[in-house]
């Protein structure tokens, strides 16, 4: 039948394309037993020429009908014309026949059933009514020639059967009109559910669809109508192959991935299109549909459009390299400020130190001590009268014992002078030399001795606590060397340290105190905490505390803490921080895994 049916009808609704369906059949069906009956006739078998020509009528009429309905006719006033014709031929028939069993013949229930399928309840009644009218009164009122042959009630058996006939009639409509409500209300259920189902697809914009056994497109929402136009071009029409790529692996994929649905697996991928324009990735669910027998016979897909998430997540990843490595240089500016500090002072020291042994020198006795040798040349020859009786010779050996012993003075106070100004030149050069020892390509991993580490970061400090009055507690429990990115943990630390400076110089406490401990945590961690009696955290600064940008500091740019996580995190760790709050100090805990380390790259 799907192939007498005109173009514009493939997409009814199952309902209307089942009753379309059934009234091409009876239409051909009816064609052809009238013109079963007009060969009949005409052979001599019954009625003789008038049923020939009713026979032959009907046949062209059905004929009609049928040419109407494939050429896109309503299905209603089809089904009208196609009931109309049955019940004029039929009614024609039976004053025909020679004999009133005619009548009840069993085809007479066509017309019921067909009619109240066709064309609904009460529009079956009426054409019952008619077949009642016809066999019940008109047929038997033939019979008796309207009372011209014999009286109208004479022929009671013909009333008995006409009345007979008309109650089976009124059954069949009956038992068909049942028959249709109970199932007009089943297909107004699964209207009722279509709608929903069809409403719940449509609400989503993620593209659904469904899928025979060969990957044909069964139904689809709209989003997939319109993303498979993007793509392709083309409209998604049912029995469409969802898989239009020219890419060997692509197609691979799909014909996998879609046997493995219908093996009765769920199945989860990534389905890449790439076009001239731009390139679609979607998350791609098969679910396998069951049928009869626990057999799929065919799959739902569900898909959700990624593309600007993978994009994002690219994005996100090159910022995230750029952020490691605008943090490592802002971990090697931290430190460089660190030794800049530290050198600026020591300079500063060997300054002053410079310029006391200067003082010292250009008010040296020395030359003091060279005018009293002149004096002593020049009385050479009486040097032992000029001794005794000169007046000033008399005064020079004092004079030389107090020279004498203010130049040995002198010597011990350039020296204590010198040795401070080396030990200020020694302290600058191990500074640089550790800037130069750290300074090394980040994510490289070697064995680290976590305490020795600590003090290096705490010595690009040292000169600032105690200049500041800061005391420093150190509690550090032995832990062997660790694989270890010794330049993100040392970025962490100085600028844990540096933090906890401006903490204890802001809160202009006396009683400085920052704490340094060291400690395994079971078997899994280790943990480092650096804690100080400064100014505190504030509560709603806690969550914050590790954003981009986000800072307390007047002159902060809100970046060390935030680099100083992500270091911690590249390294597997975490990075934390505990405050009571304002005025209570803060402690900053960073853990570190002592199992399963791997190189970081």
């Amino acid at each position: 039948m799907d192939a007498l049916l005109p173009e514009n009808r493939h997409h009814l609704t199952p309902g209307e394309l089942g009753r379309y369906r059934v009234l091409l059949g009876s239409t051909v069906l009816l064609a052809a037993m009238s013109l079963v009956l007009a060969i009949t006739s005409g052979l001599g078998v019954n009625g003789g020429a008038p049923l020939v020509r009713i026979g032959t009528g009907a046949a062209i009429g059905f004929a009609l009908i049928l040419v109407y309905l494939r050429a896109g006719g309503p299905l209603r006033l089809g089904s009208l014309l196609v009931c109309g014709t049955m019940l004029a031929g039929y009614m024609l028939t039976t004053f025909l026949m020679s004999r009133q069993i005619v009548a009840s013949h069993a085809a007479s229930l066509l017309i019921p059933l067909l009619a109240v399928y066709l064309l609904g309840v009460k529009a079956g009644l009426v054409f019952t009514g008619f077949f009642c009218l016809n066999s019940g009164i008109l047929l038997p009122l033939y019979l008796s020639g309207f009372g011209s042959r014999e009286p109208i009630f004479a022929n009671s058996q013909a009333w008995i059967a006409g009345v007979l006939d008309s109650l089976i009639l009124l059954l069949g409509w009956g038992l068909s009109s049942l028959f249709g409500i109970a199932r007009d209300e089943a297909s107004a259920t699964v209207r009722d559910s279509e709608r929903k189902l069809h409403s719940l697809l449509e609400s989503t914009t993620d593209p659904v669809c469904s899928l025979d056994e060969q990957g044909r497109i069964i139904t689809s929402n709209s989003v997939a109508r319109k993303m498979f136009l993007e793509m392709y071009g083309k409209e998604l029409h049912p029995g469409t192959e969802l898989d239009q790529r020219s890419d060997p692996a692509v197609q691979e994929q799909w014909r996998n991935s879609l046997q493995r649905a219908l093996r009765g697996e769920s199945v989860r991928f990534e389905w890449v299109r790439r076009g001239p324009h731009r390139t679609w990735v979607l998350d791609v669910a098969l679910h396998p549909l069951w049928g009869q027998g626990d057999r799929p016979v065919g799959v739902t897909l569900f898909g959700r459009d990624i593309t600007e998430r993978k994009e994002a997540e690219a994005k996100l990843g090159e910022l995230h390299r750029g952020l490691m490595e605008v943090s490592r240089q802002a971990g090697m500016a931290e430190m460089a400020t660190g030794v800049l500090h530290n050198v600026g002072n020591m300079f500063n020291s060997v300054n002053v130190s410079a310029s006391l042994v200067l003082e010292r020198l250009q008010g040296s006795r020395t030359t003091s001590l060279l005018r009293a040798s002149e004096l002593l040349a020049e009385h050479e020859t009486n040097l032992p009268t000029f001794l005794t009786e000169d007046t000033r010779g008399r005064q020079l050996p004092k004079y030389l014992s107090t020279v004498s012993r203010h130049l040995v003075r002198e010597q011990e106070d350039l020296l204590t002078e010198m040795k401070e100004l080396l030990r200020n030149v020694e302290h600058i050069r191990e500074v640089v030399s550790l800037q130069q020892e750290n300074a090394r390509v980040v994510g490289r991993v070697e064995l680290v001795t976590v305490s020795e580490l600590i003090d290096n970061a705490l010595r690009l400090h040292l000169d600032a606590f105690e200049r500041l009055g800061i005391r420093i507690q150190r509690e550090y429990t032995e832990v062997a060397p660790l694989p270890l990115d010794r330049h993100r943990l040392l970025q962490i630390l100085v600028n844990l340290l540096g933090n906890a400076r401006h903490a204890l110089v802001e809160s202009g406490r006396d009683d400085k105190r920052l704490s340094l401990r060291v400690r395994r945590e079971g078997e899994v961690w280790l943990r480092i905490e650096v804690e100080d009696n400064g100014v505190g955290i504030a509560p709603e600064h806690l969550t914050r505390l590790f954003s981009h940008g986000f800072t307390t500091k007047k002159e902060g740019h809100g970046f060390g803490l935030h680099s100083s996580a992500l270091a911690a995190e590249a390294m597997k760790g975490r990075l934390r921080c505990e405050s009571q709050g304002k005025g209570h100090g803060a402690c900053f805990t960073l853990e570190l895994p002592l199992s399963g380390w791997e190189k970081l790259a």
